[in-house]
């Protein structure tokens, strides 16, 4: 029996006309589909397949009624290259649905950023760590490229200051993002955080490794006037100015550069504060432990003058090993006021070894030393008493130096200039230049000095002073000086005496410029004579006397020759009349003093009269 089919009651016509609404529904799906675009949206990432690759765009596929384009230059690499052809599937990111050309405006650059900033906010949300290419110096610090661009602040960089950032352009490294702010674009990396870490997993390690006398590595980290701070792996140790090298060193700068990695032992390690003392010049031997052996006494050596004084030249005969030339070993015959007129710094130069102590770490050299000594011939040659002639070098206020052949100067003081004339400066009589005769007057070998003399040339006038003069004698002489203590008259030519002021006069109240003035002649008695000293003592006062006393002589004799012999009784009848007359001219008080008077004058001048004939005699 034939059944029905109750429960699907089409007929084929009702389901033909069912298959055709169906498809006419599927194709309604299809055109929605196709023009809202597999459901994208704007300002989101979409997958395309490159159609064609122009000189100007890109032509992409992304499933919507028209193709997208981008501009070539997005995906053109850091070599200029274009990094993309036909077929290739890529990422963009939709910006708008048609342009003025009906093109769908597309972005690549968009796309990889929306990527990134997916990345990196996944790797900031999970504490990690992401590399990056620093590509720019900024201001304040660095541009780094993680795929989109970010900060790299300059305190950030690394655990010290780095102070030639540009070495830095172009190093990859890891970094840790600090700020994440999608919103304004802003990313902040830190490299130094990493390297705190890495720093804290290797300072363990490495306090198990320290230990006095050991040989380590390690970075030079910061660079100070007075040492070098050293990153042994996590422990900072200091390499002080004084142990980097056994010689001079002016500035740590000179042997080190920040980032250097050097070897240097450990001196001591101070564990309760985490100090350690490094040295740099220990890694060699102390060169003055040879020193004795390689430099003996009276060797010749070469070295670099290092530095200069006042008072002599240091020479660097090695690193660690320097001598000095003192100033008064530079020369046998130049007067070295300075060392830099024979020496400048950077001279190399050679030396004997006149002496060394080497506790004290010093070592004498002498300069001169490499010639001969002409002080050991100069007596030989110029004994006392010869003549020599020579140029006049130098003109000071005490004398003039007159050189010789040997180059030894002869002094010839200001007092062995001229016997007779009075020189107050030798200028007054000489020039540098002059060409001048001397006699050899002493040799001092031991102070190298040379004395000579031009007065000795010729006769000393003392000489003769006391065959021509003597006690008592009445001279002339023209006055040369008055000084508060008397005047000087010159008798001859080189020859002067004295009239000191005790000497001019009884009256205590008159002044020299009332006796005489310079230029005058004045006649005077010489009283005394002293030829080792030079001196004569002249006086006016004494010589006055004597006149007096001869005048009372002279009429006194003459007294005698016009009238007769008296008797006794005569000559004392005339003394008492002129007693008599005196005593009523004259108040009784005053008569005493003249009768004293009258009483001891003969007596002084028959005494006067007695000694002279023995002092000339003498």
């Amino acid at each position: 029996m034939e059944q029905t089919n109750t429960t699907n009651p089409e007929t084929p016509e009702m389901a033909g006309a069912s298959s055709a609404v169906a498809d006419v529904e599927d194709f309604e799906k299809l055109l929605e589909e196709s023009l809202s675009g597999k459901n994208m949206k704007i300002d989101e990432v979409a997958k395309g397949t490159v159609l064609q690759v122009t000189s100007d765009y890109v032509i992409v596929d992304v499933g919507y009624k028209s193709e997208g384009q981008i501009p070539i230059e997005e995906f053109k690499d850091l070599d200029n290259q274009i990094a993309v052809q036909e077929g290739d599937v890529i990422d963009v990111f939709i910006e708008g649905w048609e342009n003025e050309n009906g093109m769908m405006v597309l972005s690549k650059e968009k796309a990889d950023r929306m990527k990134v900033w997916d990345k990196v906010s996944e790797v900031y949300e999970d504490d990690g760590f992401i590399d990056g290419r620093i590509i720019s110096r900024i201001k304040g610090g660095l541009a780094v490229d993680i795929g989109l661009k970010a900060f790299l602040p300059g305190s950030q960089i690394d655990l010290h200051p780095v102070r030639d950032l540009d070495k830095l352009i172009g190093q990859t490294f890891q970094f840790k993002i600090l700020k994440l702010s999608k919103k304004r674009g802003n990313i902040v990396l830190s490299r130094r955080a990493i390297l705190e870490k890495e720093r804290e997993s290797m300072r363990a390690e490495t306090l198990k490794k320290i230990e006095e006398g050991a040989i380590v590595e390690g970075i030079v980290k910061n660079i100070t006037d007075y040492g070098v701070f050293i990153d042994l792996g996590g422990v900072d140790g200091l390499l002080h100015v004084t142990d980097i090298s056994w010689g001079r060193i002016t500035s740590p700068h000179d042997y080190f550069n920040i980032g250097d990695t050097i070897q240097v032992k450990i001196l001591s390690f101070d564990k309760d504060n985490q100090r350690v003392a490094l040295g740099y010049k220990q890694m060699k031997t102390n060169p003055w432990e040879l020193v004795e052996q390689k430099y003996p006494t009276e060797s010749r050596v070469t070295g670099k003058v290092v530095n200069i004084t006042n008072y002599g030249a240091f020479i660097e005969l090695e690193e660690g090993v320097e001598g000095l030339i003192h100033i008064s070993e530079m020369s046998w015959t130049k007067k070295v006021k300075h060392p830099s007129q024979l020496l400048s710094i950077g001279d190399l130069v050679e030396a004997v070894v006149l002496d060394m102590d080497v506790p004290r770490k010093r070592i004498s050299l002498g300069l001169k030393q490499l010639e001969p000594n002409p002080w050991t011939v100069i007596e030989e040659r110029y004994p006392v008493g010869t003549v020599v002639e020579g140029k006049i070098k130098n003109i000071t206020d005490f004398g003039i130096f007159i050189g010789l052949d040997e180059g030894i100067d002869g002094l010839v003081h200001i007092s062995d200039i001229s016997w007779v004339q009075k020189i107050k400066h030798p200028a007054e009589v000489y020039k540098k230049g002059d060409m001048v005769k001397a006699v050899v007057l002493s040799i001092d070998k031991e102070n190298e000095r040379f004395s000579l003399g031009i007065k000795q040339l010729e006769p000393d006038p003392w000489e003769e002073v006391p065959t021509r003069y003597r006690r008592g004698q009445v001279v002339k002489g023209v006055v040369t000086n008055i000084t508060d203590f008397g005047i000087f008259l010159e008798i001859e030519e080189g020859v002067e005496g004295l009239v000191h002021v005790s000497e001019i006069s009884e009256d205590k109240g008159k002044s020299l410029q009332d006796v005489s003035n310079v230029g005058e002649e004045l006649e005077v008695l010489i009283i005394s004579l002293d030829k080792r000293n030079r001196k004569i003592g002249l006086s006016l006062r004494e010589l006055k006397q004597n006149m007096e006393e001869m005048e009372i002589k002279n009429y006194m004799d003459k007294q005698k020759e016009d009238t007769p012999a008296a008797t006794l009784g005569d000559v004392m009848a005339e003394s008492a009349a002129e007693t008599e007359e005196e005593a009523t001219a004259a108040p009784a008080e005053e008569q005493a003093e003249p009768a004293a008077e009258a009483s001891e004058e003969p007596t002084e001048d028959a005494a006067a009269a007695e000694e002279a004939p023995k002092d000339d005699a003498e």
